[in-house]
């Protein structure tokens, strides 16, 4: 698999097919921040943290290369789609961030 490859079914999964079935981006990764950041506040009251989308995009692309970073995982192409996907999650979070600030 080419990495134009990757790239495109990466680009197709988050503007169609996951767009449609977990929402919009921001809302979804949001949500999801808060679900964290109750878990968070629980297990470790100690730490004062808050989580936002964006930390969301970034740690599921961290997870992804960790995934690709094991033996099983470094042939799994499903581990660069995905990091490709929240990667752009990402970027499209914090550049929407960075546009509203101004």
């Amino acid at each position: 698999m080419k990495a134009d490859e990757i790239l495109t079914i990466a680009a197709q999964l988050v503007a169609g097919n996951r767009q449609a079935t977990h929402g919009p981006k921001e809302r979804n990764f949001s949500n999801i921040a808060r679900a964290w950041n109750t878990y968070l506040k629980i297990v470790f009251p100690e730490i004062d943290i808050t989580l936002t989308a964006l930390d969301v995009g970034l740690m599921m692309a961290l997870m992804k290369i960790v995934r690709a970073g094991q033996p099983w995982g470094r042939t799994n192409p499903d581990n660069y789609i995905d990091l490709a996907g929240y990667a752009g999650c990402a970027g499209e979070i914090a550049l929407a961030e960075k546009d509203e600030e101004k």
